[in-house]
């Protein structure tokens, strides 16, 4: 028996692995977090199968239900959105699973940020514009960051942003990262991207918090922050340059060989 803790995307039921779908299939017990995994991912459990929405659940009895099916010898996909290795809070899961002696395993989902990007038919790292994506979060109520994982510090590299869990913090967003991006730098909001009713509002740090006011966003939504979201001019990369050579493609060098034997 193993547990599988399947990332299911970011939204749209075909963006699923299929090594994650597989699971999902044969599996006898599902348990899956009903509030961001779509209904007709789980539909393809088996028939039969128990199929329970966790949204509701504390931990102790997500964990129960695994223990009660490792006690039946029944494989469990624990479905959760996105890529479960973000945000994902599998490993307080994991680790009571280690405890109980209960094997696990890991399917990698698509997460957020590479599906808005591809949305928005955007490259999150350009030539010498940016080279580094950062995900994120901001400090609530609820939750601290780390000492030196502060926003502030982060901003200073001036790399493309994935800023999750945050939308209700878009003042201070501004406020900390215009000193280094500047407030025209591009931002998009991304509400439930690849979901039927996705929105993508294109703005910049100085205005996002009025445009996200009037689209009455509240939750469910990515912060992307960076250059590489405007019309910004950049350089072809060396990757396919005719004139670069690397390990596949050793430009001019049989041609030099050539040469110098005639």
């Amino acid at each position: 028996m193993t547990v599988y803790f399947i990332g299911a995307g970011p939204g749209a039921p075909d963006l699923i692995t299929v090594r994650g779908l597989r699971l999902i299939e044969r599996c006898p017990v599902c348990l899956y977090a009903g509030s961001l995994v779509p209904e007709e991912i789980v539909q393809a459990a088996p028939e039969g199968a128990i199929v329970k929405d966790t949204a509701p659940m504390h931990l102790d009895e997500i964990v129960a239900d695994m223990v009660a099916a490792h006690g039946r010898s029944e494989d469990v996909a624990r479905v959760h959105s996105g890529d479960p290795s973000i945000y994902g809070a599998i490993a307080e899961q994991m680790r009571r699973l280690d405890a109980a002696g209960i094997p696990y395993d890991v399917v990698p989902g698509v997460p957020a940020f590479a599906a808005t990007a591809a949305r928005l038919k955007t490259e999150l790292t350009l030539p010498e514009i940016a080279q580094t994506v950062i995900v994120t979060r901001t400090e609530m109520k609820a939750s601290s960051m780390p000492e030196f994982e502060t926003l502030e510090i982060l901003g200073k590299s001036r790399a493309t942003l994935a800023i999750h869990l945050s939308i209700r913090n878009l003042t201070h967003i501004r406020d900390t990262l215009t000193p280094y991006y500047g407030e025209d730098c591009p931002v998009v909001v991304a509400y439930r991207s690849t979901w039927p009713d996705e929105l993508f509002i294109r703005t910049t740090l100085k205005d996002m918090a009025e445009e996200v006011r009037k689209a009455k966003i509240t939750r469910t939504a990515l912060i992307m922050v960076g250059k590489v979201f405007g019309h910004v001019e950049f350089r072809d990369s060396d990757l396919y340059n005719s004139q670069f050579s690397h390990v596949l493609r050793n430009v001019g060098k049989k041609k030099k060989k050539g040469a110098a034997e005639t």
